[in-house]
């Protein structure tokens, strides 16, 4: 009785380790491209764009494309409506109790209030120049509009659209990530730092070095984990970094050039960077110490930003056609006006 006891007890352990083994092991890849969308000129010319915004609840994508933010369906690909108006924009925050939207415009210095259902612009905020990323942190209630050239952030009250404070950095801020409890974390790509902020008494509270990567750019965040997922472009490698201590995990990944945006899925536990040179590099993370390249999706040159669809578990990726490169000026390849186009990549 008690052999057949202790036999069914070893069978039942080793299923649980089986169950185990399989949840940690990385999903099989396959991304390939479900779709393209062409989408045309920007008015008033010229070609750019920048950070992807998905809105999985409300089916909508956001995508910054120079003067204008372009707002698509996020199932069918249609157009829904343009937000006009900009000189450059970056990204996109949205605050749905609010009904609201902001966009950082890098070259008018400010970030745009628009109104989330009818895509019309209500307001402006005064921020820097070179007002890159942007976020809404919902434990603070506030955004945050990160200033590349000059080292700052700009903190908005929402509800007022008025600023509440500008807070110096000591680097070039890029793209940042909110914890949900009162912490945001952001790369300062000429330092090779993490900064970590407290959103609440916007006080830095810790620097952390991203070392052995540099200058990094992109970033995604596992919140219940609390690991951070960065993306160096010099030297080119993708790291994990614990958010409480600052401390990389595990050993670094090679990655292509010119890394932008990072994106998490928790649902599925893909980490995936996409880059310039035309790649999505896909991770898988096992557990919070220990994350697998799963595989390599080659994408189109010059498609760096991307999107998360968390309904989906699609990515967007966007980017335009280029013409060559101007030898004289050694130049990189410039957007050709007209070319921008959208691409889904699913399983």
């Amino acid at each position: 009785m008690k052999r057949s006891h202790l036999g069914r007890l070893a069978v039942c352990l080793c299923l649980l380790w089986l169950g185990a083994y399989v949840l940690a092991s990385p999903p099989p890849g396959g991304y390939h491209l479900l779709k393209t969308i062409p989408l045309g000129a920007a008015p008033g010319g010229g070609e750019y764009f920048d950070y992807i915004t998905v809105d999985a609840a409300a089916r909508r994508l956001y995508l910054s494309h120079g003067t204008e933010v372009q707002v698509l369906d996020a199932d069918s690909g249609a157009v829904v409506g343009n937000i006009t108006g900009l000189k450059r924009d970056h990204g996109v925050a949205l605050v749905p109790e609010l009904g609201r939207g902001f966009i950082s415009d890098g070259d008018a210095g400010q970030a745009v209030i628009f109104d989330l259902k009818t895509l019309k612009t209500i307001g402006q905020v005064k921020a820097d120049h070179d007002a890159d990323s942007i976020i809404y942190d919902p434990a603070s209630k506030r955004v945050f509009v990160f200033n590349g050239d000059p080292k700052s952030c700009t903190v908005i009250d929402p509800a007022k659209g008025t600023v509440v404070a500008t807070m110096a950095l000591g680097g070039a801020p890029e793209q940042a990530v909110a914890d949900g409890k009162g912490m945001i974390y952001d790369n300062l790509e000429d330092t090779n730092e993490v900064v970590a902020i407290d959103s609440r008494t916007l006080q830095i509270k810790s620097r952390w070095p991203v070392a052995p990567a540099g200058q990094p750019v992109s970033m995604a965040m596992d919140r219940q984990h609390r690991r951070l997922f960065i993306g160096g472009r010099n030297p080119k490698l993708f790291v994990v970094m614990d958010a409480d201590s600052g401390k990389i995990i595990g050993q670094p990944f090679p990655i292509g050039d010119r890394v932008d945006t990072n994106v998490f899925d928790p649902e599925t536990g893909v980490v995936a960077c996409s880059t310039r040179e035309g790649t999505i590099h896909v991770f898988h993370e096992d557990s919070p110490d220990k994350v697998t390249l799963v595989e390599t999706v080659k994408t189109e040159f010059g498609a760096k930003t991307m999107g998360l669809d968390a309904k989906t578990h699609n990515l967007f990726v966007d980017t335009s056609g280029f013409g060559p490169a101007d030898a004289a000026s050694k130049q990189q390849p410039r957007p050709i006006p007209g070319t921008f186009h959208l691409l889904i990549y699913g399983r």
